[in-house]
């Protein structure tokens, strides 16, 4: 076995989601992440944690959902009584087809997710955490032979995450203090509410109310949005390529939307429910050993000098004690390049311009 793949699973069970002995944990171990979940069960074995794993395969969900008639059961018993019973839940991706569910219907898919709400809210209430084995078909995806793919990812994945911290924390302070965010670029020009919100550092670890592995972003939950924005990240988005993604936003909500390619899947997530075309994420990446796009949102939505936004739900650790955001069974990421010609204001004070913040050299003021 590569070290690389243990020294993975040593850091998603130290740092990322703390476990400790006696923990009950929940494994879904993609397809062809068989090593990395080896690594991971020796892990848990070590610690002393209780370990279940099961088996997280797009192609068999895709044949359960193709087979269904679409009038699914609310939050199955078996399922929810398992995340409520777990302490931690880890997603080891790994699957042999990135687009298996491709060819599922949007109103298949829409009516499975509203069916799983408590289910989905179960495992939020978990130290869960979201990673990815570097496989073949995510190589493929990303247009990398599979040798260069297993080097990218893991100059992502192993990561001085304490040093990454405090710098991640510069941001998140400025984002803390701020009322208003003005997002600026090529057919771009948003603002968003940010007042009483506070933004999460996304430093890979549950500590810092993170959870995927690899992170290095920072993301808070925005409001009353108006403006267009263009989202030129090519990407997958429910199986299916979308590229160039335009919205346009009135008081909070999408009120049109297009595309180059792929039209038609941003339009059956807006049309989830209400909440869909609302906001729930603003996030900055800040994770520089991701350099180049994949087409995995896990990795891209991370990548230095880009901007996401997530239309769907919020996420609670954004929200003041009591306060409920934006509620929906959604929650889509979309990216934007904010390498050239861009920038990134709050409160008025430009923070980015062109990739890079105003405490980094090369920063144009």
């Amino acid at each position: 076995m590569d070290e690389r793949v243990r020294e993975h699973a040593e850091i998603l069970i130290d740092w990322s989601a703390r476990v400790e002995a006696g923990d009950d944990v929940v494994v879904s171990v993609g397809p062809d992440a068989h090593e990395l979940a080896v690594a991971v069960a020796e892990k848990l074995g070590e610690r002393g944690a209780n370990l279940l794993a099961t088996y997280g395969s797009g192609e068999v969900q895709r044949a359960y959902l193709q087979a269904h008639d679409g009038d699914f059961e609310s939050n199955p018993a078996h399922e929810l009584a398992l995340l409520e019973h777990a302490d931690v839940y880890l997603s080891l991706g790994g699957g042999r087809n990135t687009s298996a569910t491709a060819d599922v219907p949007g109103e298949t898919r829409q009516a499975y997710r509203r069916a799983r709400q408590e289910i989905r809210e179960a495992r939020y209430d978990t130290r869960w955490v979201s990673t990815a084995h570097p496989t073949r078909a995510l190589a493929q995806q990303a247009n990398m032979a599979y040798e260069e793919y297993r080097e990218f990812a893991y100059d992502a994945i192993l990561r001085d995450w304490e040093s990454l911290a405090a710098e991640m924390a510069k941001l998140k302070s400025i984002l803390d203090a701020g009322s208003e965010v003005r997002l600026v670029g090529p057919e771009t020009d948003l603002t968003m509410s940010i007042d009483d919100r506070t933004a999460v550092n996304s430093a890979a670890s549950v500590e810092y109310d993170s959870h995927n592995l690899p992170s290095g972003e920072v993301f808070t939950a925005p409001y009353g949005t108006d403006g267009e924005v263009l989202f030129d990240v090519p990407m997958t988005l429910r199986g299916q390529q979308v590229r160039d993604v335009h919205l346009e936003f009135e008081d909070g909500e999408v009120v049109d939307y297009d595309a180059a390619t792929g039209a038609d899947v941003v339009g059956d997530v807006l049309e989830t429910d209400p909440g869909a075309r609302r906001l729930g994420e603003l996030g900055v990446g800040m994770n520089r050993g991701i350099d180049r796009y994949t087409d995995n949102i896990l990795f891209d939505e991370k990548m230095g000098e880009t901007v996401h936004l997530a239309v769907g739900r919020a996420y609670d650790a954004c929200l003041p004690d009591g306060e409920s955001g934006n509620d929906s069974a959604v929650h889509a990421d979309l990216i934007t390049d904010v390498s050239e010609d861009a920038r990134l204001e709050v409160d008025d004070e430009v923070v980015q311009r062109n990739g890079r913040f105003r405490w980094e050299d090369g920063f144009e003021r």
